[in-house]
């Protein structure tokens, strides 16, 4: 019966009690849109880099070496030895390895030395590899294959000449010895968008005619000759390396952190990732709190609506006091069109929030390389939307107490 008022009540109101509802609608969208956001950006953010099972470099921090060797943020402390590099490259355990090597740049992006190895090897968003959605991988000395935002943001095309830089901050370039853009890598939302990729005998290429970081003056070393040279690297900064069982992991990584001919160390990458979300994680608990603020003012107007419509229905509420209504009935009359209304709204909002996920994920993914995962509500976002329910019969207690208290006389008082 009271259920059947409720839904009548709330119809006679479709206006107000409609523009209510799609306000605590918007509101739960945006909260569980910022949810789904937060978590597609923490598993974006993990997957950066996997199939990966140990990161090696110089002996500093692990988020450190995180950063320059994943993220291309920051310097190394030291570099790698080739001979080093080749005696973990030997060991038993190692099942692939693929060195890297920094320190150059392009245009504010960082340059990167490696082996065809990285485009076979390299996994992001757990097991997607590496695609050169135009052109092709690296095949001559000279040749570049550069991220999507590289592409983007100085317009580049396959064909194209790139003149690297001598360091992150310099005005020196290596001018005599120009690349060319071989391919342009499809988006994935990594730093490999934001990387110009070339081999490592290029890096060597380039600072053939450099001693100390500086170029020797006056020397000049024609490319055909420098093609004919043994440019194996003397050093690297970084390696990636998988293992023929995850058992031997610690193993590993124990065996290359006691190094004996120069101190490395050895890293996960998944525990690193997760020490550095940690320092950079602090930005989602302040847009959480943002979107619970709309969901709470969404909460503050309906309960504003109920208490400007309660002039209106004093007569209303009289006449029930009148036909036997007792004052609890009309409190949990309110309490029950506040439920219903907040109801109305999760469910209207959880539809809108996977109408937009289902336009926007593809958008999303190619524009910025976030993956929006379109799966059921979890348990967390069910407990969301039962909390808005019940705040917002909370919510109504306190214009239903003010019903509660209205007389019979004063209800039924002509107000001039």
């Amino acid at each position: 019966m009271i259920l059947r008022l409720a839904l009548g009540s709330l119809m006679a109101r479709a206006l107000t009690v409609g523009m209510t509802v799609l306000a605590i609608a918007l509101s739960v969208a945006l909260f569980l849109g910022v949810e789904k956001a937060r978590t597609g950006a923490r598993a974006s953010f993990a997957d950066t880099i996997s199939g990966t099972d140990l990161i090696v470099g110089a002996r500093s921090g692990s988020v450190q070496l995180l950063l320059y060797s994943v993220f291309r943020i920051g310097n190394a402390t030291n570099n790698v030895t080739w001979e080093s590099y080749q005696d973990i490259a030997a060991r038993p355990e190692v099942d692939w390895i693929v060195p890297i090597s920094l320190g150059d740049s392009h245009r504010q992006f960082r340059v990167m030395g490696t082996t065809p190895g990285f485009f076979d090897h390299y996994r992001f968003r757990g097991g997607r590899s590496l695609e050169v959605a135009e052109g092709k991988g690296l095949t001559d000395l000279y040749d570049a294959v550069i991220g999507a935002e590289v592409a983007a943001a100085l317009g580049y095309a396959v064909g194209d000449p790139i003149v690297v830089s001598h360091g992150l901050a310099s005005f020196t370039d290596h001018a005599d010895q120009p690349f060319r853009v071989a391919g342009i890598v499809a988006r994935t939302g990594t730093p490999v968008d934001r990387t110009v990729i070339v081999s490592l005998e290029a890096i060597e290429a380039i600072h053939v005619d450099w001693r100390s970081g500086a170029q020797v003056p006056g020397q000049t070393t024609p490319v055909d000759r420098i093609r004919q040279m043994d440019l194996t690297p003397k050093a690297v900064t970084a390696a990636l390396i998988g293992v023929k069982s995850r058992l031997q992991v610690f193993g590993l990584q124990r065996a290359i952190n006691d190094h004996p001919e120069e101190p490395l160390l050895a890293i996960l990458p998944g525990v690193a990732l997760q020490e550095l979300w940690q320092i950079v994680g602090v930005a989602e608990t302040a847009l959480i709190g943002v979107s619970a603020m709309v969901v709470v003012t969404a909460l503050l107007g309906m309960m504003a609506m109920i208490f400007s419509s309660l002039n209106e229905r004093r007569r209303e509420m009289a006449i029930w006091r009148a036909m036997g209504a007792r004052p609890a009935t009309i409190l949990g009359l309110l309490v029950l069109e506040a439920a219903l209304m907040a109801a109305l709204g999760a469910v209207l909002g959880v539809a809108l929030l996977y109408a937009g996920l289902v336009v926007a994920q593809p958008l999303v993914d190619s524009a910025f390389g976030l993956w929006l995962p379109v799966d059921p509500p979890t348990a967390r976002e069910a407990a969301v939307l039962a909390t808005v329910i019940v705040a917002a019969a909370v919510a109504s207690l306190l214009p239903g107490l003010r019903a509660y208290r209205l007389s019979l006389a004063d209800g039924m008082m002509v107000r001039i």
